[in-house]
């Protein structure tokens, strides 16, 4: 009989259960690998152009065409609306040509100098100045008159239901699960219901337009109004003052500046909208940049999305410094006000109404040449890299994807968001993907999220070492921060030019596109995240002997993981907006939908489906990365 000492203790029930969870992630990978082969190429629903549902849809939008003038929701709502937009549109952009050139810029030179100072009225009087000699006043003027329209609506909007969601937990709840479907929602996806209520022209433009940008002026409105201290409305309350007293004389003049950062964060989010709805018929710097994606001429296209670029700095120092500014007394300021207007308008009647000719510059040729030499010279190195990405990645994964049982893919994205994120994360991605089976776009939804998933992976790895140096260097993130700042305020479709003559057309190009894109973004996260981590952590991590190596990976990455998995939500989100504007370059699959539901009748249904599927896409992917960050970590000390 052996000895009690030999005897081996029995494994705790916890430290069992501990082992079995760290094995049934490689076990589930196992079987789904299992039944993708004993299964491959069966319940895969292949695309199907004539699925009733489209026809259904189609059915649906005749049925608007035809009552469009007869039921009282389109004859006193509808219509109202899109008239009452219309109108407001129309003002601006009679009021903005009746200034002239010269009188625009000297109302920009104005606000400027109101805003703050001499220094922001020569940045307004540059950068309009600029737009002229660049050939495009007419249609900046127009972009200017839609962005103005759609931001005065948005905060019109946004601003009241911001204050009631700052003060009330039970808005709050409901207005921020509506806040997150709108922001992950892909442009493209609404454009077709935005069409078939009001029409193509400058109203939907407007309508389409606000829907993007009114999501900042809410959040931002709520975080001003949540971050009002307690003491300050308490002791008014006290004095007796009633709520609309606290909100108007407490509230609101100390959240102001916030909120004028969020007026900020709409104008830019409408200029970047602004591009896309020229494909419903919008005017401004749109249809030069669709144009130009027509003839494939990248300086013609880059040309537009300058001015816009010139259009967003402008407005944003403008606005930024209304918010911050109170370094001069109101006299001086609004006395340059005034100066600088009425010298405007006095030159506008002198001077001509166009811009001037003579003043401008041709940029295009020059661009273009540089172009022209980067595709004779570099073309074996695009070559090579298009289709290592397409042949070594890219059409293996849709392969799999497509190839696989919808119904695998289905429970393979549950286990693994529940595994990641949790169980409601994951019955919501799996209930997701079951929604676009039922919208008979399984096939196409498979070719977008390939698609995605590799620009994603590439976008997260050059973000991630991009701001980790930045992290780690002062110069380099001084260098690189300009560059950033250009490619998060260029319009989404100068981009796609570049890629083409690069690349040509097709998928490698919207990678490309999306990575620019998105990388911005992604860098700042992961720059932001590693350098708040604590010094007096990094200083321990040295004192005891950690090479920048092992600091880096044992000591930040970790600390910084809730910034990582944000920058990696963020990357995705904006990957997969980026990966559907390449459509029009190629990119196919749940985008071109999308484009012909709009460009073509009989494919509207087609394309409203599709716009609901890149949701559907958006969410589940949102879901997982986000509901990771708030994961617990699985890994508990053993007992002793």
């Amino acid at each position: 009989m052996a000895a009690p000492a030999d005897i081996a203790p029995p494994v705790p029930v916890a430290e069992r259960a501990q082992r079995l969870a760290r094995w049934l992630p490689a076990a589930g990978a196992v079987l789904v690998v299992a039944l993708y082969v004993a299964f491959k190429n069966t319940a895969v629903l292949p695309h199907d152009d004539d699925a009733s549902l489209f026809h259904w849809l189609n059915d649906a939008r005749d049925w608007v065409d035809e009552n469009r003038n007869t039921s009282p929701f389109f004859l006193y709502f509808v219509n109202y609306v899109r008239l009452g937009v219309a109108e407001l549109f129309t003002l601006f952009q009679t009021a903005l040509t009746a200034l002239g050139w010269p009188g625009l810029i000297g109302v920009a030179a104005g606000l400027g100098w109101l805003a703050g100072g001499w220094r922001i009225a020569l940045v307004s009087v540059v950068g309009f100045a600029g737009i002229g000699a660049l050939g495009l006043w007419d249609a900046s003027v127009d972009t200017l008159a839609l962005t103005l329209s759609s931001v005065l609506l948005s905060l019109v909007i946004g601003i009241p239901i911001g204050i009631l969601t700052g003060r009330s937990p039970r808005v709050r709840r409901i207005v921020s699960p509506v806040l997150d479907v709108m922001q992950i929602m892909p442009t493209f996806s609404y454009l077709s219901p935005i069409v078939l209520l009001f029409l193509i022209g400058p109203a939907s433009a407007t309508i389409a337009t606000m829907i993007y940008a009114i999501p900042p002026a809410i959040r931002i409105t709520a975080l001003a109004i949540q971050r009002v201290p307690p003491t300050a409305v308490e002791a008014s309350e006290s004095l007796g003052a009633t709520g609309g007293q606290t909100l108007r004389k407490v509230r609101l003049p100390m959240a102001l500046n916030t909120i004028t950062l969020g007026v900020n964060q709409t104008i830019a989010a409408a200029l970047s909208m602004v591009p896309l709805v020229a494909l419903i018929a919008a005017p401004g710097l749109g249809v030069d940049l669709i144009r130009a994606l027509a003839r494939v001429n990248v300086g013609a296209a880059l040309v537009p999305g300058i001015a816009i670029v010139i259009i967003a700095i402008v407005l944003d120092r403008i606005t930024r410094s209304a918010a911050v500014s109170r370094a001069r007394s109101s006299a001086v300021r609004w006395a340059g006000f005034a100066v600088a207007i009425v010298a405007g308008l006095a030159l506008t009647p002198v001077l001509a109404p166009e811009f001037p000719e003579q003043w401008q510059i041709q940029i295009i040729r020059p661009i273009n040449d540089v172009v022209g030499w980067i595709e004779a010279n570099w073309y074996g190195f695009t070559g090579f890299l298009n289709d290592t990405v397409a042949y070594g990645l890219l059409n293996p994964l849709q392969d799999v994807l497509t190839s696989a049982p919808w119904w695998l893919i289905t429970i393979a994205v549950l286990g693994f968001a529940w595994r990641f994120s949790g169980l409601r994360a994951g019955l919501v991605a799996a209930g997701c993907l079951v929604a676009i089976a039922a919208l008979s776009l399984w096939e196409h939804g498979m070719e977008t999220l390939t698609i995605v998933l590799v620009a994603s992976v590439i976008t997260i790895a050059v973000g991630l070492a991009l701001g980790i140096a930045a992290a780690r260097s002062r110069w380099f993130a001084a260098v690189l921060r300009p560059i950033l700042d250009a490619a998060q305020t260029m319009p989404s479709f100068s981009y796609l030019l570049p890629a083409v003559a690069l690349f040509g057309n097709g998928r490698f190009t919207a990678i490309i596109a999306s990575l620019i894109y998105a990388v911005p973004v992604v860098a700042r996260l992961v720059e932001d995240g590693v350098r708040a981590v604590p010094g007096t952590v990094v200083e321990a991590a040295r004192s005891a002997g950690s090479t920048d190596r092992q600091l880096l990976w044992k000591v930040q990455l970790p600390m910084a993981k809730s910034s990582l998995l944000l920058a990696a939500n963020q990357g995705i989100v904006m990957t997969l907006a980026m990966v559907v504007i390449g459509a029009l370059v190629g990119a196919g699959a749940l985008g071109y939908d999308v484009v012909a539901g709009i460009a073509q009748q009989e494919d509207y249904g087609k394309g409203l489906a599709a716009g609901v599927a890149l949701v559907l896409l958006g969410v589940m992917l949102d879901r997982i990365t986000q509901g990771a960050s708030g994961r617990p970590n699985s890994k508990k000390k053993r007992i002793a």
